[in-house]
C-alpha cells in the first residue's frame, strides 16, 4: 500500500464542509420582470445537481434552503427616483434574515446565494454579518454596470443600479438601512468588468476608495497581478470576502443568458481566475450569482454551467 493509499484509508471522517443554498426571488429593483424566477429556473435546470456531482466537491453538503418570501417578485413603477421603494425596504430585511437563519451560528459554513437581482447582494452581505456579528468583510463587485447610483443620481430609479452603493453605506437612509448598511468599508471593495457606468456614478466611484479592474485589465498578466496585490492587503484587514457577481460582467458575444448583455466584457475563463485570485488571498464567506434571465435569448444550458464553474471557483 502507497503511503498515500494508507493516510486515506486511516484518516478520520470528517463532517462534510456546508453550504447554504439561498434563492432571492426579486426582480423588484427595475423596470423588467422575469429575473424574479431564476431562482427557481436555476434549480429546475440542474445547477445544485452539478455542483453536487462534480469530482471536486466531494466532502461538501449543499444545504438549500429555498427562496427567501418574496410576493410579488416584480410590479411596476413609475418612480423615477427609487422603483419599489417600499417593497425593496421590506425583502431585503426578510431576505437578510433567510440568509442568517440559513448560515445558523456555525462559522465554516458558507452561502450560495441564487439571484434574481443584484440588490440580493446587498441583502446577502446584511444577512452573513447578521450571522456572524463582528465579522469585516472585503467585497468583489463583478459587473458590467456600476450598481453605485443614488436616488440623487440615477437616470432611471432602477434600485438595481445602487445595492454597491447601499452597502457602501450611500443613497436614502431608508435603503441603506434596509441592507443593514454600511456592511463594507469602500477600501475593502473593488469592482470588476466595469464599463457602462452613468456620468455621475462615475465620479463618485472614481472619487471613492474602490479598486476599479476593467476586463481588459484583468485580461493582462499585469492587471491580474494588480488584483492579485489588491486582494492580498485586503485580506490582511479582513477576515473573508463577499464575492458579488452579476452575469452581465461576463462578454455577451459568448452567449449568456442575462437580463442586460454588454459586449467586451470578461470571459468565463478570466472571471474564474480572478474570483480563484481573490479565493487564494482570503476565504469567500459567500457567493452569489445574479441577473441571469431565461427565455428572452442566450443558450440557458450554458449559462447554468457557467454559473457552476463560477460557483466552484469561489466556494471550492
Amino acid at each position: 500500500m502507497t503511503a498515500a493509499a494508507h493516510s486515506a484509508h486511516t484518516a478520520p471522517d470528517l463532517p462534510p464542509r456546508r453550504i447554504a443554498i439561498v434563492g432571492s426571488p426579486t426582480a423588484l429593483g427595475g423596470h423588467l420582470a422575469g429575473m424574479e424566477r431564476t431562482p427557481e429556473e436555476l434549480r429546475s435546470r440542474g445547477l445544485v445537481e452539478r455542483l453536487r456531482s462534480r469530482p471536486q466537491r466531494t466532502g461538501v453538503a449543499w444545504d438549500d434552503r429555498g427562496d427567501a418570501a418574496n410576493d410579488p417578485g416584480w410590479a411596476p413603477d413609475p418612480d423615477p427616483r427609487a422603483k419599489n421603494r417600499g417593497r425593496i425596504v421590506e425583502y431585503l430585511g426578510r431576505l437578510a434574515d433567510h440568509v442568517a437563519a440559513s448560515l445558523g451560528p456555525d462559522p465554516v459554513v458558507r452561502l450560495l446565494v441564487l439571484g434574481g437581482d443584484c440588490t440580493s447582494h446587498a441583502g446577502a452581505l446584511a444577512g452573513i454579518r447578521r450571522a456572524r456579528p463582528g465579522i469585516r468583510l472585503g467585497l468583489a463587485w463583478f459587473d458590467a454596470h456600476g450598481d453605485f447610483n443614488t436616488p440623487d443620481t440615477t437616470p432611471s430609479g432602477n434600485v438595481w443600479g445602487m445595492p454597491f452603493a447601499m452597502a457602501c453605506g450611500r443613497g436614502d437612509a431608508d435603503l441603506v438601512a434596509a441592507c443593514d448598511g454600511p456592511t463594507i468599508r469602500e477600501a475593502d471593495a473593488a469592482l470588476l468588468g466595469g464599463q457602462v457606468l452613468d456620468e455621475t456614478e462615475a465620479r463618485m466611484l472614481a472619487t471613492s476608495a474602490v479598486a476599479q479592474f476593467g476586463a481588459g485589465m484583468l485580461a493582462d498578466e499585469a492587471g491580474m497581478a494588480a488584483l492579485d496585490g489588491w486582494a492580498r492587503a485586503v485580506a490582511s484587514r479582513v477576515d473573508a470576502f463577499y464575492v458579488a457577481f452579476d452575469l452581465d460582467a461576463l462578454d455577451a458575444r459568448d452567449g449568456w443568458a442575462v437580463m442586460m448583455p454588454e459586449p467586451d466584457g470578461l470571459s468565463l475563463e478570466t472571471a474564474v481566475r480572478a474570483i480563484r485570485t481573490i479565493a487564494g488571498a482570503a476565504p469567500i464567506a459567500g457567493f452569489g450569482a445574479t441577473a441571469a434571465r431565461f427565455g428572452h435569448g442566450g443558450d440557458a444550458d450554458r449559462t447554468v454551467e457557467g454559473i457552476a464553474t463560477l460557483t466552484e471557483a469561489a466556494l471550492g
